[in-house]
C-alpha cells in the first residue's frame, strides 16, 4: 500500500492525503496536490520512500510503501 503524505507544520510525513495500490497512481495524485519539482527515491529499513522536494529542495511531501516481510524469512534459530 503507497500512502501519500503532505508536509503540514514542519513534519513531511504529517497529512495524509491519499492510500493507493501502486506506485504510479500515488505520483499522479501527488501531482495533483503537492507543488513539488523533485523527486527521489530511497529503499531502507524495509519500506520504500520517494521524497518529493520543492525547487529548493526543500522536502514538501513523501510516499511511503511499507514492505511486508515473507514468511520464513527470518534465520531458525538453532539454541
Amino acid at each position: 500500500m503507497w500512502k501519500l503524505f503532505k508536509e503540514d507544520n514542519g513534519y513531511v510525513e504529517g497529512k495524509l492525503i491519499s492510500k493507493h495500490t501502486t506506485e504510479k497512481a500515488a505520483i499522479k495524485k501527488a501531482e495533483k496536490e503537492i507543488n513539488f519539482s523533485y523527486k527521489s527515491k530511497v529503499k531502507r529499513n524495509g519500506e520504500t520512500l520517494i521524497w518529493l522536494e520543492n525547487r529548493r529542495h526543500i522536502p514538501v511531501g513523501i510516499i511511503v510503501k511499507k514492505e511486508k516481510k515473507k514468511k520464513g524469512s527470518e534465520t531458525a534459530s538453532t539454541g
